[in-house]
Order: C-alpha cells, then structure tokens, then sequence
C-alpha cells in the first residue's frame, strides 16, 4: 500500500534534519572558538618572531604574512591531515589515526612547534574528559588510539568526526580558529589596532575556502610540512629575549 507523507509529517522531518545540522555547526563553532581551554592564544607560531626581524611591520605585512601561512603551511599540513583523520575516525580505523599523528609529531621544524601541538592536543584530551557524556565519547575514542602523545590536529580531527558535520565544514571551522589566534597575536606583537585585526581577518576569511580546497585534495605524499623561514624564526624564538608568546 501506497503512503501519502502529510505536510506535517515533512515539516517534522525538516525540522529534524535542521535540528541536527544546526547542533553539528555549534559543535564546529565550539571547536574553534578561542574560549575553548587549549591554550592556542598562548602562541603566535612564528610571528613574534617575523615582528622582531621586522618582516612584519603593519597591517599589509600581517595580513600577506597570515595569508601565505595559511597558503604554504596549514593548509598542506595541518588541515590536510584533520582532512584524512575525520573519516578515519569515523570508520575506527586506529591504524591510520596512529599513521597521521606520528607524521605531525615527526614534521614539527622546531621544539616549540612540536611542544604546542603536543600540549594543545593534551589538553583537548582533558576537554573531552571533563564533559563526560557531553563529549559524545570522544575521550574514550582518543584514549583507545593511545596516541602518545594526541597532536592537536588529529585530537581536534577526533571531536569534529563526533559532530558528524561535513569534512569540509569541519576544516573551515579548524582554520577560522586558527586564523582568529593568529590575528588576536598580530594585534597584541605587532602591534595592530581592532579595526586592522578585523580587517586582517576578513582578508583571511575569504582565503580559507581555498585554502580548504587545497587540503581536501591533497593525497598522502602531497602532504609537507616545509616552510623554511618560518622555521628559522621559530628556532630564534625559542631564545628571543622577550617575549609574549610561548612560539
């Protein structure tokens, strides 16, 4: 027999679906939110660094210097393995997870970079704990890869598979809240006014989805992690008299 869907039944059956679509956008808002306690405000990745060479200046060197980071390192590194890592998540496979993380671990350039990425990957972890049965069991699939220690890209790739958002919703997300630091450490290095910092992020906002692209389509030895000058400054940073930043 034949059954008719009324327009009430649909109209439920849409507001399900936008229930469950807007839950997985708060979700991946909530992951890249600077509130969320990993500690990212607490480094500036090299450009305290650029300020302190003086390759970094103002409001147009910020933002070109941003903008070729994204380019040139997140999006062939970062944001291609939080790529690869959501679906293998979701299929458990373990195997692969262990694969990516140790790539991060053995790609950092410098002793500060891998240092943030393990401590901010720990403290993710710790997040994921103190929500219990709000974490959607995200501690205990990190605790079971028995990542040791969980990078902060495959720790934040385990949380957004737990979302069940889009893959590429989920790295617009990882890259605004890194866009969102690093131009928040631009305003307080360089330093920048408010108005230039929202300036320097609206220019990186409509970067991101090509950025994203690139990693989506990046196949395992595509992926690199080489941006040279960058990881020179970072090595001076380490012994920089002053500083603001822990990278």
């Amino acid at each position: 027999m034949h059954t008719r869907t009324t327009p009430t039944d649909m109209t439920t059956a849409e507001a399900g679906a936008g229930a469950r679509s807007a839950a997985s956008l708060l979700q991946i808002l909530w992951l890249a939110s600077p509130a969320l306690p990993v500690g990212g405000f607490s480094y500036s990745e090299g450009l305290e660094s650029a300020v302190d060479a003086g390759l970094v200046h103002d409001e147009a060197s910020a933002a070109a210097w941003l903008t070729d980071q994204l380019h040139l390192g997140l999006a062939r590194s970062d944001l291609a393995v939080v790529a690869m890592a959501i679906p293998a998540w979701r299929a458990g496979d373990l195997a692969r997870i262990n694969e990516l993380n140790h790539w991060v671990l053995q790609t950092r350039e410098t002793v500060e970079f891998r240092l943030q990425t393990e401590q901010m990957g720990r403290s993710l972890l710790e997040w994921s704990r103190q929500l219990g049965e709000l974490g959607a069991g995200v501690f205990e699939q990190l605790q079971a890869a028995q990542l040791n220690p969980p990078t902060y890209p495959v720790a934040c790739a385990c949380a957004a598979a737990s979302a069940q958002a889009s893959v590429r919703d989920s790295l617009v997300g990882y890259a605004f809240g890194w866009a969102e630091n690093l131009v928040q450490a631009s305003i307080k290095s360089v330093p920048l006014g408010q108005s230039a910092g929202q300036r320097t992020l609206a220019r990186l906002a409509l970067e991101i989805p090509l950025a994203v692209d690139h990693a989506l389509a990046l196949p395992d030895d595509a992926r690199q992690a080489f941006t040279p000058l960058l990881a020179i400054l970072s090595a001076r940073h380490e012994t920089q008299y002053s500083r603001l930043f822990r990278s």
